[in-house]
């Protein structure tokens, strides 16, 4: 099966899961106490006021009229009108969505980066005082909330110290007339890197451990097989051995956990942006849910699905890259 026909299949195989995440959401967000109309126009507004709003944005119809409607209007894109912002959700999405996949990529490179050689040199020293800190650096990672992370950092490298900003985020992209002491691009890129680089290393942190183990363990393994004894007979450089005989096998692991990693990082993005008070995807949902705003819970929430089913879709496909014997469904 080419890759591209796999590709199509595993898309259509994710409709129906994203399907099932939009009914959930769409019946559990229904179920929250409280009422948005009270929300928007507080405890006592007047009764034509609350039923021109209701009328307005459909909550007056019966629930499961309301579910196919809006399924419909998800298979041609629409994903409602926010209630609480009274805008489209998909343009609120499209301005929050880049932020918050900024920075997720930022923390999965922190993660990755660094993972990867602390995995190797401990496997590659095992049970000398470099796996031991390796190890132990890895469990304070998975033991730690990334929240938690994220107000010591704060707390020593924005108060104590003030060697980077405790609050907000300088896109990469923005205008530099509008970000303060920007003349350049690249200016603002390094204003950008420098807000960053606290919300990524409290994100990555969780990431950056789970890796490491699995990189040690997959390490491990790849170093004691029979190919890598039989390249040693014959006289190979270790280093060598390391790079093109261990390495590449013992990534297919890896590589499982980075994909599945983005439903932690999707979780974790919602509470560092909180904290260091970025205006992403995670602020935008924490808002929706305080006010009761349907079709932006729904909306974020079935977004969220999205960048996760694709991000185990691309896990898939780089397996064949990896190991040859991974194929795309071919009997």
């Amino acid at each position: 099966m080419s890759l591209l026909r796999y590709t199509l299949r595993r898309l259509a195989q994710a409709i129906p899961v994203l399907i099932g995440i939009v009914t959930i959401t769409f019946f559990l967000a229904n179920q929250i106490p409280g009422d948005p109309v009270e929300i928007m126009l507080g405890p006592t507004p007047a009764q034509e006021q609350v039923e021109a709003i209701r009328a307005r944005y459909g909550l007056d119809r019966p629930i499961h009229v309301r579910y196919f409607a809006y399924l419909s209007s998800v298979a041609v894109g629409d994903l409602g009108q926010s209630i609480y912002y009274d805008r489209p959700v998909l343009e609120m999405i499209i301005l929050r969505l880049p932020v918050t996949l900024l920075l997720m990529l930022s923390a999965f490179a922190f993660a990755v980066i660094t993972a990867i050689p602390l995995g190797v040199i401990s496997a590659k020293r095992r049970n000398e005082p470099a796996d031991h800190i390796s190890r132990i650096i890895s469990l304070i990672g998975v033991s730690t909330p990334s929240f938690w992370i994220g107000l010591v950092l704060i707390i020593v490298f924005a108060f104590y110290l003030g060697w980077f900003p405790a609050r907000g985020l300088v896109l990469p992209w923005a205008d530099p007339s509008t970000v303060r002491g920007a003349a350049t691009q690249v200016e603002v890129i390094r204003q950008t890197a420098h807000h960053l680089f606290l919300p990524m290393i409290g994100l990555g942190t969780l990431q950056m451990a789970q890796i490491t183990r699995i990189e040690r363990s997959s390490m491990v393994d790849s170093l004691q097989g029979e190919y890598v004894k039989l390249a040693r007979a014959y006289g190979v450089p270790e280093s060598t051995i390391v790079r093109k005989h261990a390495f590449q096998v013992a990534q297919l692991p890896v590589i499982t956990i980075i994909g599945l990693g983005l439903s932690t990082a999707l979780g974790g993005a919602v509470l560092t942006e909180t904290v260091f008070g970025i205006q992403g995807m995670g602020r935008l949902i924490i808002t929706a849910i305080q006010n009761q705003d349907y079709e932006l819970i729904m909306g974020t929430t079935l977004v969220f699905g999205f960048v996760y089913v694709i991000g185990v879709i691309i896990t898939d496909i780089t397996y064949s890259y990896l190991d040859p014997r991974v194929t795309y469904g071919d009997e």
